[in-house]
C-alpha cells in the first residue's frame, strides 16, 4: 500500500504502476441492491431464472455502472491518502467496457498514475484504471479516473 500526504509525494509516482487491490466478489445481493438504488431493473441483472435461460452469459451480470462505482472502494486499497481536507471524484475519461462481469465473479482494480497536476492548491490526479476479472483474459473496463484532492495546509 502506498501512502500519499501531499502533492510532492503524489508527483514522485507519476507514470508508475501503483498496484492492485484485493479481489472483490460481485454477489447477486449486491447487484439487486444496486438495481434498487438506481432503479435499473433490467432482467439481465436481476432475473436469475430468465438470465440462465435466455442470456448469452447463462447467468446474471453486474451493471456496468456498478463496476465503475467500485473504483473509490478498490482505489483506497491501493493508495492511502492522508492529510486530506476533501476528496472529489472529478470524472472518468476514455472509458470502455471490455467484458461483462458475471454474478459471483471476483474483480480487482489495477491502477497507474498517469498524471498529477497542482491547480493552485488542489491536486488533480489522473489514474489509469483497469478492472480485472479473476480467471478472465479480458478486463471489465479500462479508462482514466480523475480525482481532486484538497490537502491540509
Amino acid at each position: 500500500m502506498i501512502s500519499i500526504n501531499n502533492f510532492q509525494e503524489f508527483e514522485q509516482y507519476k507514470g508508475q504502476e501503483l498496484g492492485v487491490s484485493a479481489y472483490h466478489k460481485i454477489t447477486q445481493e449486491q447487484i439487486n441492491k444496486f438495481s434498487e438504488a438506481t432503479l435499473d431493473y433490467q432482467w439481465i441483472h436481476t432475473d436469475v431464472e430468465r438470465a440462465a435461460a435466455e442470456s448469452p452469459f447463462k447467468t446474471t451480470i453486474a451493471h456496468g455502472y456498478l463496476t465503475l462505482s467500485l473504483i473509490p472502494y478498490l482505489w483506497q486499497q491501493i493508495v492511502t491518502i492522508g492529510n486530506l481536507k476533501m476528496e472529489i471524484n472529478y470524472g472518468i475519461e476514455s472509458l470502455r467496457f471490455g467484458q461483462a462481469v458475471r454474478v459471483d465473479s471476483e474483480v480487482r482494480l489495477k491502477a497507474k498514475l498517469s498524471d498529477v497536476v497542482n491547480l493552485r492548491g488542489t491536486v488533480k490526479a489522473t489514474v489509469e484504471v483497469t478492472l480485472e476479472i479473476k480467471d478472465e483474459k479480458k478486463s471489465a473496463f479500462n479508462g482514466e479516473a480523475v480525482f481532486l484532492y484538497h490537502f491540509q495546509a
